[in-house]
């Protein structure tokens, strides 16, 4: 922990939350992620070394506690209050990155496995009376095919065939599709101008946009989106010409 010296409330926050991976910690915890290797399938770039070391400083600056477990089960990391008042910050900081920092995605970024796993978490369990296995055709991806089964008991992110018949295929740029779900790009402009393709079931090809919550960061890029197009518009109407007062009008 880098310590600022400076007796300040802002210096004290930035102690415990600026180093590197820590607010992205926080934002999984946020999403109800308990468990280490739930944390670290989230965060796959940061090694188990620094995940543990972050998760201890956490712990100790009460952020966080750390629950055991019965036998044969992984433990579990819980936010307290003081670490469940930090959705206000990440909000904050997700609104001020979309509207000011998140242009179009870096190819470094096009992780399919991160987005596979985000949309796990948001999948909208109570509309599965029935297993669903959803295969993925990412172009752009490291690996082209992807398989989410969706479970009404469990869903897991698969990268081999999961041996289950395939209700749905959705074929997509890796590109394009982390643009839908991150509001940049509607799910219904895209299959319009065929950037996604969706084959399955007429009755399932109609229903998938229910089929998950989306991200919870959408609706906010989204309107970030709207408000630069607001603004672009404003700066290119050339300026109001200048309208002489009717007295001045009727004497010139």
């Amino acid at each position: 922990m880098h310590l600022y010296g400076q007796y300040c409330p802002v210096a004290r926050a930035a102690e415990i939350l600026a180093d590197r991976w820590t607010v992205l910690i926080i934002r999984e915890l946020l999403a109800d992620v308990k468990h280490f290797n739930e944390l670290e399938r989230g965060l796959p770039h940061m090694s188990r070394t620094l995940l543990t070391e972050r998760l201890r400083r956490l712990e100790q600056t009460g952020v966080l506690e750390r629950r055991s477990a019965s036998r044969g089960k992984p433990c579990e990391y819980r936010l307290t209050p003081a670490g469940r008042e930090l959705q206000r910050l990440i909000d904050l900081l997700g609104e001020w990155g979309a509207r000011w920092a998140f242009g179009p995605p870096r190819p470094s970024e096009l992780d399919p496995i991160i987005l596979l796993w985000w949309m796990r978490r948001r999948v909208a369990v109570d509309r599965f009376s029935r297993r669903r296995v959803i295969q993925f055709e990412f172009r752009g991806a490291p690996q082209r095919t992807y398989w989410l089964v969706v479970d009404p008991n469990d869903i897991s992110v698969c990268l081999k065939h999961p041996r289950f018949d395939v209700d749905m295929i959705v074929t997509a740029n890796i590109m394009t599709f982390y643009q839908v779900w991150l509001g940049r790009l509607t799910l219904l402009d895209a299959t319009r101008k065929n950037l996604i393709h969706l084959d399955g079931a007429p009755a399932d090809v109609r229903a998938f946009p229910t089929w998950f919550t989306w991200s919870p960061m959408a609706e906010t890029v989204c309107a970030a989106q709207a408000d630069r197009r607001t603004a672009r518009i404003g700066q290119s109407r050339p300026p109001r010409p200048e309208t002489k007062p009717l007295a001045r009008r009727i004497a010139s």
